[in-house]
């Protein structure tokens, strides 16, 4: 079971950190963690991944506003994001794969940026 928390309403321009947390597993044996978000109306997209040997990565359309990272001793993933913009509202979610039959979503958090 995967949980995300820190979502909330937030400035632009301000930062924020989400975390993914993993319950009746460790999640950096995860093959891959991944953030996706999904605004209204649009299609959950890819923003940051970690593989297992901790190579990370972000979308391109983040514009590296966005940090992917482990906190392994609260057994999570977390998600920084820096200089919110508007059109990062949406909700968030995380993604755990070790094989497709284990592969897992979490409920998501809600981000709402103010202009």
């Amino acid at each position: 079971q995967l949980v995300e928390s820190g979502g909330g309403l937030v400035q632009a321009g301000g930062s924020l950190t989400l975390s993914c947390a993993a319950v009746g597993a460790r999640i950096n044996s995860a093959a891959v963690v991944a953030w996706y978000r999904q605004a209204p109306g649009k299609q959950r997209e890819l923003v940051a991944s970690v593989t297992r040997d901790g190579r990370p990565d972000s979308a391109d359309s983040v514009n590296g506003r966005f940090t992917i990272s482990r906190d392994v001793a609260e057994n999570a993933v977390l998600l920084r994001i820096d200089n919110l913009k508007a059109d990062d509202t949406a909700v968030y979610y995380c993604n755990a794969f070790w094989s497709s039959d284990h592969d897992y979503w979490g409920q998501g958090t809600q981000v709402t940026v103010s202009s």
